[in-house]
């Protein structure tokens, strides 16, 4: 059996990486690092900045001594569309060659353009069909990312989705019932995924262009400072010159603000679904990604959704030596890792 690759999530506002290897009991951590990038070195989801992103992946591959060249990366954004689709009934063969086709009708992309994956969900529904989740993704993204992985002398073997990647280290993690529909939702620095999982199925995916950044900028706006102090404020440090001219309370109501956008922007995608599935009940909520932290944004989507809300942790059932890692680090920033961890359970040759 091949070897689960590195997990390497290229994020808008930082690099992750996670090292996993199978134990007896499932999985135990062997290495885990957050790098920043500058701003603007990715602008929702385009790779603006090579050598910043290699620089970048170079310095914690450094950091952490890993050796290991096989990574798994991760894409996400408007240069990816997701759909469920229904085709004819025929052999694995078939499907292959016809699959381009039916892209075409399904996709705003021509499908010279774009890398095309499918996985079948039902190989013979009640109307005697095949139902398939269709993946296409524009090759320059994915080319801008598999090259900077490349330029830093690593091997991406596997390229997955932000939002899959994120639901496979929920499922190890969490077990969730086949009966009951939850919702993740990973809020990233410019781009956020949500997933809804139907009975162990993604069911409904959608990526939305906003994030973390929201809170950063608007601190910025409203307070006039600098960037960094707007993100130090969001994460609730008191650092900066202007530190002793910020009442907290200011900084919170900014935060109550924005988070009533962004719970607003998923409530929609989520009366979508509910609108357009017959019977379809939400028990649960869960967040990943680094705002995912803040907790006015729990508390905006738990008010808008009427649902409990839940921020997940990654590492919850792997094995953790605690004398190689500080558990308040790995405690601090788990939500962070969920697309990394997510990515590290991949091995080469996977096909979902």
């Amino acid at each position: 059996m091949a070897k689960t690759c590195i997990g390497l999530d290229i994020g808008s506002n930082s690099i992750k990486v996670v090292q996993l290897k199978e134990a007896k009991r499932g999985y135990a951590l062997v290495n885990f690092g957050i790098e920043p990038i500058p701003t603007q070195t990715i602008v929702d989801g385009t790779i603006m900045n090579q050598a910043a992103v290699v620089d970048a992946i170079r310095e914690i591959y450094g950091k952490l001594g890993i050796k290991q060249k096989e990574c798994a990366i991760a894409i996400a954004g408007h240069s990816v569309i997701i759909k469920k689709i229904n085709v004819p009934v025929m052999t694995p063969d078939e499907l292959e060659e016809q699959i381009p086709w039916e892209a075409e009708h399904h996709i705003p992309f021509s499908k010279d353009d774009v890398e095309i994956d499918h996985q079948i969900l039902n190989p013979n529904t009640a109307q005697g069909q095949m139902e398939l989740l269709l993946v296409a993704a524009k090759k320059e993204v994915v080319g801008d990312y598999a090259a900077v992985a490349k330029e830093a002398q690593l091997a991406p073997v596997c390229i997955d989705v932000a939002a899959f990647a994120v639901q496979n280290a929920f499922e190890i993690n969490y077990q969730p019932s086949p009966s009951e529909t939850v919702v993740i939702i990973n809020v990233g620095a410019a781009i956020s995924n949500i997933n809804i999982m139907a009975g162990g199925v993604s069911a409904f995916t959608r990526d939305v262009t906003i994030g973390g950044n929201a809170f950063t900028e608007e601190i910025q706006k409203q307070l006039n400072v600098a960037y960094d102090e707007a993100e130090a404020y969001k994460i609730g440090g008191t650092g900066g010159e202007a530190a002793h001219e910020v009442v907290p309370q200011e900084v919170e109501r900014i935060l109550v603000q924005v988070a009533e956008v962004l719970a607003g922007e998923f409530q929609r995608s989520l009366d979508f679904y509910l609108a357009t599935s017959a019977d379809a009940t939400i028990s649960k909520i869960y967040l990943a990604g680094g705002s995912s932290k803040i907790p006015s944004l729990t508390r905006a989507i738990e008010e808008r959704s009427r649902l409990p809300v839940e921020l997940i942790d990654p590492f919850r059932k792997f094995a953790i030596d605690e004398n190689r890692f500080d558990t308040g680090f790995l405690r601090a920033h788990a939500p962070e890792a969920a697309v990394a961890v997510g990515l590290a359970l991949r091995r080469e040759g996977d096909r979902a």
